[in-house]
């Protein structure tokens, strides 16, 4: 695909560069995109790390140590489980990381062998402009030669009447150093155009090559880059499940927990008798006084002696 559309950008303009120009700008452009996609799964990567470190401190604050029986192992078991899923999270950043560093090793791999291909297409870039332009100037240098030479044959056939033979021969000698020089010239510009239709066809050879080349890294590239988002959504969508099924087992403890068990052991753990204390008797104290002095009686108001004090 790429060595059809890319082969130059226009047939006018033999030192054109614009379709090896617009490849590397589409390689330049997809290494950006591996880049930027390093940096959201680095960024992931972090806010997992940070997500689970949290959640395994939490997981290590006091919640629920009154509690007994059943509903105690429930404590217990959502706080460990809690825990793992931190830790789960946090070894899911772990994996996320790797496959970053398998992402970068993977564009600097292509990014040195796009370098040595890049160099040698360079170097014919510029031995091909710089023929392209010499063969330019002996081709002028060659059409000025060719009409020094027309003129200095036309100024001879001119003057073929003259009767100065010393003119005549100063003339032909002219025309003559004019036709070598021309055919100088002339030798000059055909070598420079058959050397530079040689550099024309090894730039087109190794231009194929690149393109193939580049073509083979960007397909490369894309189905790396689907690649690795689609690992980093598999990896996500484990951990979503490895999640559920940790939270299942907090579902299960929690199943477990019974109201009528743990109020049982709470009474079996703390009781104090099965039977309540005696009822406190009323005790008059006057009454407990009668007796211990015949000559002093004393009644409470209740009492129907109650009247006065007797000495």
């Amino acid at each position: 695909v790429y060595t059809v559309h890319f082969q130059q950008g226009s047939c006018t303009d033999l030192t054109s560069t614009s379709g090896y120009d617009s490849l590397i700008q589409r390689m330049n452009d997809g290494r950006k995109s591996c880049k930027e996609l390093e940096e959201f799964m680095k960024q992931r990567a972090s806010i997992e790390e940070r997500y689970g470190k949290d959640l395994v401190s939490l997981s290590k604050k006091v919640c629920g140590q009154n509690e007994l029986n059943t509903l105690k192992r429930a404590f217990d078991v959502f706080k460990q489980q809690i825990e793992n899923v931190g830790l789960s999270h946090i070894q899911l950043a772990s994996n996320l990381r790797e496959e970053v560093k398998k992402l970068e090793d993977f564009r600097e791999k292509q990014k040195d062998a796009r370098k040595k291909v890049e160099h040698v297409m360079e170097n014919l870039h510029k031995q091909k402009s710089a023929f392209y332009k010499k063969t330019m100037d002996s081709k002028k240098t060659y059409e000025q030669k060719c009409k020094d030479k027309d003129e200095a044959e036309q100024q001879m056939n001119r003057n073929t009447g003259l009767t100065n033979v010393k003119q005549i021969e100063k003339l032909q000698a002219k025309a003559h150093q004019s036709k070598q020089v021309a055919d100088e010239a002339d030798r000059v510009y055909y070598q420079n155009v058959s050397n530079l239709e040689k550099i024309q066809k090894d730039w087109e050879t190794e231009h194929i090559r690149t393109c193939e080349m580049l073509e083979q890294q960007d397909c490369e590239r894309i189905h790396g880059l689907r690649n690795t988002m689609w690992v980093h959504s598999n990896l996500l969508s484990q951990e979503c499940v490895a999640n559920d099924e940790t939270y299942e087992e907090i579902r299960k403890v929690l199943e477990q927990c019974n109201i009528q068990k743990d109020l049982e052991f709470y009474v079996d753990l703390k009781r104090t008798g099965d039977t309540p204390p005696a009822i406190i008797p009323y005790e008059n104290y006057y009454n407990a006084q009668r007796g211990l002095n015949d000559e002093s009686q004393y009644a409470t108001i209740g009492d129907s002696s109650y009247s006065l004090l007797q000495h």
